[in-house]
């Protein structure tokens, strides 16, 4: 029974995105149902697509899917927990959920970097299949909780990210000698073997510093999601492509009491809905990228793309560092030889849809 039920919710929330969310009509809640209030912590400020068109997609949800049985109220990046340290404040039961991405964890264990995204990891069409069509779920769950003590869900997808904005142009090798670049995860291991100096940096604080001049370039996200962030207007140029950040995953994180507490119906509700964020953010934030390059141009913002020799050296510098942490952690290795495995599987997709119409 419970199985036939968690086959009607997967079908019922894939028809809801199809759909546009339009979801059933909640039954009402009787007085001797048991209803549930979680507290939701992210690593975003409100009003920018990560709240907006990730993290908000799953509260509203399970609202519905739930019939409110399942309340979860979000709170933006230090209303609960400093922004970088969600999946602690979750694992210690400051709140019983948060919202973030892996590679913030990157110091804790080096792996969540490769479910968060690096330089030389699959590009986000092949992260997407990676996860849901082959065993990067199933690892991803056990990783978290065997390492962290948390239950994971994989919960948003962003395409390719902007490679910086930038006070100063980065075309080749040589431009990124001594450029201050503020980032976070892998690439703020590889990025000082170019040449630059690395500042971390949560969400909020980086156009104050970019404006400042503290830093010279960041990376964020990519153009859409970039856009409200402001950074096109105090920092000239714009380079493309995010090498660094191919592709970048994020998840929702649970603590193990309060998942354990939960009936199975609203945790098969739960898990649905986070595979509805991770769908609707990508299609909603690939749509957003659309016109925000016109937007860039339109406000004098100069666009440079990197050489190729920039991008075949954050590349080649990227499966090295994976390589090395593959050498000496068994979790490290188990994910990244499933994902090279499965990436390489995909190349005879990408073979057999090239289209030639001359």
């Amino acid at each position: 029974m419970k199985r036939s039920r968690r086959k009607f919710l997967k079908a019922l929330g894939v028809a809801a995105l199809g759909a546009g969310m339009v979801l059933p009509k909640p039954k009402k809640i009787n007085a001797q149902t048991k209803t549930f209030k979680w507290r939701l912590s992210t690593a975003w400020p409100t009003g920018i697509p990560l709240f907006t068109e990730m993290a908000k997609v799953l509260p509203d949800v399970v609202k519905k899917m739930s019939g409110g049985r399942l309340i979860i109220d979000i709170f933006p990046s230090g209303a609960i927990a400093p922004p970088l340290e969600g999946v602690d404040a979750v694992r210690r039961g400051v709140c019983q959920m948060a919202h973030t991405w892996p590679g913030y964890d990157i110091g804790i264990h080096p792996a969540t970097c490769l479910l968060g995204g690096y330089a030389g990891s699959p590009n986000s069409e092949v992260m997407l299949h990676w996860i849901y069509g082959s065993d990067g779920y199933k690892l991803w769950q056990q990783f978290r909780l065997e390492k962290f003590d948390v239950i994971a869900f994989p919960g948003g997808l962003r395409p390719t990210e902007v490679f910086a904005h930038s006070h100063k142009p980065i075309r080749t090798l040589a431009d990124l000698k001594g450029i201050k670049f503020r980032t976070v995860g892998a690439w703020a291991d590889i990025l000082p073997k170019l040449g630059a100096s690395v500042i971390t940096l949560p969400g909020g604080e980086v156009l104050p510093a970019l404006e400042r001049k503290v830093i010279d370039a960041t990376e964020w996200a990519c153009p859409g999601e970039n856009l409200p962030m402001g950074f096109h207007e105090v920092a000239k140029y714009v380079i493309i492509p995010g090498v660094h950040q191919p592709s970048a995953p994020f998840e929702f994180v649970i603590n193990k009491k309060a998942w354990e507490e939960l009936p199975d119906e609203l945790k098969a509700i739960v898990e649905e809905a986070a595979k509805i964020t991770t769908l609707m953010s990508w299609t909603k934030i690939g749509v957003l990228d659309m016109g925000a390059m016109d937007v860039f141009k339109k406000r004098g913002n100069v666009i440079i793309e990197l050489a190729p020799e920039v991008q075949a050296a954050a590349y080649k510098l990227g499966r090295e560092w994976a390589d090395g942490f593959a050498a000496k952690d068994a979790w490290f290795k188990k994910i990244l030889d499933s994902q090279r495995k499965f990436e390489e599987g995909w190349k005879t997709v990408e073979k057999n849809r090239i289209l030639n119409y001359e």
